[in-house]
């Protein structure tokens, strides 16, 4: 393997499945439907692009279950907006 081959890793496809299920069933916990994590999202977005330019091509929004769910969120901000 060369130095940089990591990079070029693409993530099988048992891990992608695994992230799905742990998805489904955090939302089933939390009696949350994948409509309302989506209007979440839009909402989170819509508050922040008040105060920054957000980079949508690169943005990521999930939810994680490892201390019980958390909503973890890394949105990169292009420019902040002058008031």
């Amino acid at each position: 393997m060369s130095f940089f081959g990591f990079l070029n890793k693409k993530t099988p496809s048992g891990t992608v499945a695994k992230n799905r299920l742990e998805l489904v069933l955090i939302q089933d916990r939390m009696n949350t439907s994948p409509e309302m994590l989506e209007m979440l999202k839009s909402d989170i977005l819509k508050v922040l692009s008040n105060y920054v330019d957000i980079d949508e091509d690169d943005l990521a929004i999930d939810i994680n279950s490892n201390e019980g769910p958390a909503l973890v969120a890394n949105i990169p901000i292009k420019a902040w907006k002058k008031r």
